[in-house]
């Protein structure tokens, strides 16, 4: 391993594009590997043993390529399957996980919200870690099925999102929440549409910059952040259809990329 290798992150989709950004933003010269599992995706609705599968196949390959840390850029993967991964791979990983924490120091209520992905609503690890604001918070959560698959069709915005976007902020508004919690990295692309609809009032907690802050500091302790003054590279890989990831890609990260099949 040494530090002119890349940091590979990867999704079940598109959502850990926003993690990829904030880690591009603070970590300017690493070059990064991105791969989005789109043909398998959404984690949401499967079950651990065949998103810790998925994880290490993606992980395989992006050690393949000489990456030299994963960040697992997927909520639901993260509470899924990060022990798994931890224990069978050497190299640091950095997992997301919704940012109850913060929120915790935020509210006035008392009460937040999470929005979420069935799978990571119900595993050990998101209730074990709502457990341990349980007695400061209440902690009201929303599963939201059907939102990734509006960020993955590129509709951030639309008449079909904006519904969902109201049924599932509105049933938390509904319970007194003041903090909502992005608990899945595909909501962040649409965290405008979420303040439209919660209003000035509610504050949109979400960690992004966060993971890219642990992802340079787990670099810094390893001693593996690049030495090198260039910009970092990007490269970035898809399972699923390739011209339809090139327009997915090219639109969240903001400028035209090739994308190549996973």
């Amino acid at each position: 391993m040494n530090n002119s290798n890349s940091i590979g992150v990867f999704d079940s989709g598109l959502g850990g594009l926003s993690i990829a950004r904030r880690i591009r933003e603070i970590l300017p010269n690493e070059n990064l590997l991105y791969v989005a599992d789109s043909a398998h995706g959404p984690y949401g609705d499967k079950s651990a043993a065949f998103i810790t599968q998925r994880s290490s196949a993606i992980i395989d390959f992006l050690l393949e390529q000489k990456a030299k840390t994963i960040v697992v850029a997927c909520n639901t993967a993260t509470v899924s399957s990060i022990q798994e991964l931890r224990a069978k791979y050497r190299v640091p990983i950095i997992g997301v996980e919704p940012g109850i924490k913060p929120a915790v120091f935020k509210t006035n209520t008392r009460i937040i919200g999470v929005l979420a992905t069935t799978q990571t609503l119900k595993s050990t690890s998101f209730n074990e870690l709502s457990s341990n604001f349980s007695d400061k918070v209440k902690i009201e959560v929303q599963a939201c099925p059907g939102l990734m698959e509006q960020v993955e069709a590129l509709d951030l915005a639309g008449h079909k999102t904006e519904a969902l976007v109201k049924k599932y902020v509105g049933s938390l508004l509904e319970r007194g929440v003041d903090n909502i919690v992005l608990g899945c990295t595909h909501y962040i692309f649409l965290a405008p549409l979420i303040r439209k609809i919660a209003g000035p009032a509610i504050e949109i907690i979400n960690t992004d910059f966060a993971v890219a802050k642990e992802t340079a500091r787990r670099l810094t302790v390893a001693n593996l952040l690049s030495s090198n003054y260039a910009l970092g590279q990007e490269q970035f890989y898809s399972s699923g259809d390739q011209p339809t990831a090139t327009k997915q890609f090219s639109l969240l990260w903001g400028e035209p990329v090739s994308v190549s099949q996973f």
